[in-house]
């Protein structure tokens, strides 16, 4: 099983997005959508020419060292986390996750030349283009995150949904996620930058990066709309389901219409012509967002680490620095031995 790369919502520019401190995000659980981290890792942490970590048998190893080393670092501040992973996508994601493929395909060839032809910054640009989740890359991570003690929950579909759902119902402060898609399942809390590194490359510099949270509440007031209207400016931007959106109308342009036409889709769809772009009813995009299938005997559970395993899955199995493992193990048992101490058994169970 090939998973291709998640593309997000492209409504950044209408939002409020506020930087938020770790100190204010320890003792509180958050929901991690885990298919976008891991393809994260597999995008970002690459070597100069552009090609993935490998250990010594040439298994990508990109993933599992982000995993490691920021959920590690994410529970040294007080945080816990769980993680959702995705189902099966709806049909009629279909048609997107071919082009997703014919990009990856058509990037690869890219790449492959920019090899014969020595070029390391093509290398880099078209190699990262070409990231994807396999079966194995999916187990070995929730393997991981098991050793971790983590709670793993697998949603039926959509795993933004799923995290959505979780928040809903209280059973969580947030979720964790770099797409926008959560805030269309009606998330309350968004946070973005917390699985990254301090520090973003933005051309040939380098810039500081904190986490931010998105408050659903707060950003629909601010717009002047509702949860359902916010599906609808995204449907006519673009979501997974309809890829591109309708041409020529931007997220402000969306927002003027659904504000316009109030609650009278039919209307605000007959006038941009929705037929004309896509074969299929808008109404079958609106009530899958609407009514997308999530997995409610979820269970949230933390257990204790288990270190052996970490250090098996990745010393023993991936070749990565023991000392460095140990290291990090030894940090991690210390925090565990400050929360017993302080009476937050509940980190350990």
């Amino acid at each position: 099983m090939l998973k291709s790369f998640k593309m997000g919502l492209n409504i950044r520019d209408l939002l409020i997005l506020k930087e938020i401190g770790f100190d204010e995000l320890k003792g509180k659980t958050l929901i991690v959508d885990s298919f976008n981290v891991l393809y994260q890792f597999l995008t970002t942490i690459r070597q100069r020419d552009g090609t993935p970590l490998k250990d010594s048998q040439g298994n990508i190893t990109s993933h599992l060292t982000g995993l490691f080393n920021r959920t590690a670092n994410l529970i040294q501040k007080g945080i816990k986390l769980g993680f959702v992973f995705d189902g099966k996508p709806p049909e009629l994601k279909k048609k997107e996750r071919e082009r997703r493929i014919s990009i990856k395909e058509e990037a690869y060839k890219k790449y492959t030349e920019a090899v014969k032809k020595g070029d390391v910054e093509e290398m880099r640009k078209y190699a990262a283009r070409t990231s994807k989740l396999t079966s194995e890359t999916i187990e070995e991570s929730k393997d991981l995150l098991k050793a971790f003690g983590l709670p793993i929950i697998q949603a039926p579909c959509e795993g933004e949904a799923q995290v959505a759902y979780i928040v809903n119902e209280k059973k969580a402060f947030a979720g964790v996620s770099e797409d926008y898609d959560s805030l269309l399942y009606g998330i309350p809390r968004l946070i973005k930058n917390l699985t990254i590194s301090g520090r973003r490359k933005f051309g040939a510099t380098y810039v500081t990066v904190k986490p931010q949270i998105i408050n659903l509440t707060e950003n629909l007031n601010n717009l002047g709309i509702d949860n359902d209207q916010l599906i609808v400016l995204a449907m006519i931007v673009g979501t997974d389901y309809n890829p591109k959106g309708i041409k020529g109308i931007g997220p402000k342009g969306a927002l003027k219409l659904v504000k316009e036409f109030g609650d009278d889709f039919d209307r605000l769809f007959e006038k941009i012509e929705w037929q004309k772009h896509f074969d299929f009813d808008w109404k079958e995009v609106y009530y899958l967002i609407k009514k997308m299938n999530v997995n409610k005997d979820y269970e949230l559970k933390w257990k204790k680490i288990n270190k052996e395993r970490i250090y098996e899955l990745l010393v023993e199995k991936h070749d990565f620095s023991a000392e460095r493992v140990k290291n990090t193990l030894e940090k991690l048992g210390k925090t565990e031995g400050e929360k017993k101490q302080k009476g937050l058994g509940e980190w350990v169970k």
